[in-house]
């Protein structure tokens, strides 16, 4: 029988600062050119949460019922996993997050477009709705494309690309091509955190069929792919305040790097994927805390 903390444990609020990054750097960046608003900063996060929700709850559906989950995963027990919830009700869950998540997104749009830019309103509603396909689509479905390896580019669009950009976006209604290298960050940071899951998860993924990038590419050249993500993000970020530097400040964000590169240490060393769960949280606090030091420098 479900109960309110087996819902909690399936909405698995400790992947929500991994989420909220995105819309975090993006607000900073719009209040850094004296353009903000408290409502649409309070509806950003509350719809980045609904995605979230969803998500999660998609991906217990999905790996569930095709078996992923299963007692060689290393990972936490899932809630269809445990039984603590049945298929249907998790569909039903989705269902229900899915109309409130896309109630407040029509309620954050209206608030930072109102009726005269009909055609921005349009365009978000759109990513809107794509947001939450991608998030269903992800492990449901026979053609999920998380079982197919583009998990990836669908967590650096809608975490960095469309999270940042997006929601500086709603705040301007404007675009500068430099908001994107912040954006661009946070994106490859995010792909790192389940690039991080996925080199946990390769023996049992590979058994259960769910091919990811981890598991086309092989355990060696993983790691390699994940040193490039967390590099990169390092120096888009440098590239970005560089471009825009103005005070000693906008390099705070250095500071988070000192994880990220302690982390990138551990996994070069690292040869037994069950040590990697630990640095799942690690990595996706660290990339918290980088949105949160660029966005305060830019700000000082």
């Amino acid at each position: 029988m479900s109960t309110v903390k087996s819902w909690l444990k399936a909405a698995r609020l400790r992947t929500l600062p991994l989420s909220l990054s995105g819309i975090l750097l993006g607000s900073f960046l719009a209040y850094s050119e004296s353009v903000f608003n408290i409502y649409i900063f309070i509806l950003a996060l509350m719809t980045t949460i609904g995605f979230q929700v969803i998500s999660n709850f998609a991906n217990d559906y999905g790996d569930g019922v095709k078996g992923t989950d299963n007692d060689e995963r290393i990972g936490p027990v899932r809630a269809l996993q445990s039984g603590e919830i049945t298929p249907s009700q998790m569909l039903k869950g989705i269902k229900i997050c899915g109309g409130l998540t896309l109630i407040i997104a029509l309620l954050l749009i209206f608030v930072s477009f109102g009726c005269e830019n009909i055609g921005f309103s349009i365009i978000f509603i759109g990513l809107g709705l794509a947001s939450i396909y991608a998030a269903i689509k992800y492990t449901i479905g026979k053609n999920a494309y998380g079982y197919n390896g583009f998990g990836d580019i669908f967590v650096f669009l809608f975490f960095g690309i469309l999270s940042v950009c997006g929601s500086y976006f709603l705040f301007t209604h404007s675009l500068k091509f430099s908001i994107f290298l912040p954006a661009i960050s946070v994106g490859l940071l995010s792909t790192g955190v389940l690039n991080l899951n996925n080199m946990r998860d390769r023996e049992s993924d590979k058994k259960s069929g769910k091919n990811t990038l981890v598991v086309k590419i092989g355990e060696e050249f993983a790691k390699y792919y994940h040193y490039y993500l967390l590099i990169s993000a390092f120096l888009a970020a440098l590239l970005f305040t560089t471009i825009n530097y103005n005070s000693w400040q906008q390099f705070l964000f250095l500071l988070a790097f000192v994880p990220i590169f302690q982390h990138l240490i551990f996994v070069y060393k690292n040869e037994d994927p069950k040590m990697l769960d630990p640095e799942l949280k690690k990595l996706a606090l660290s990339t918290f805390l980088f949105a949160l030091l660029l966005g305060l420098g830019q700000i000082f």
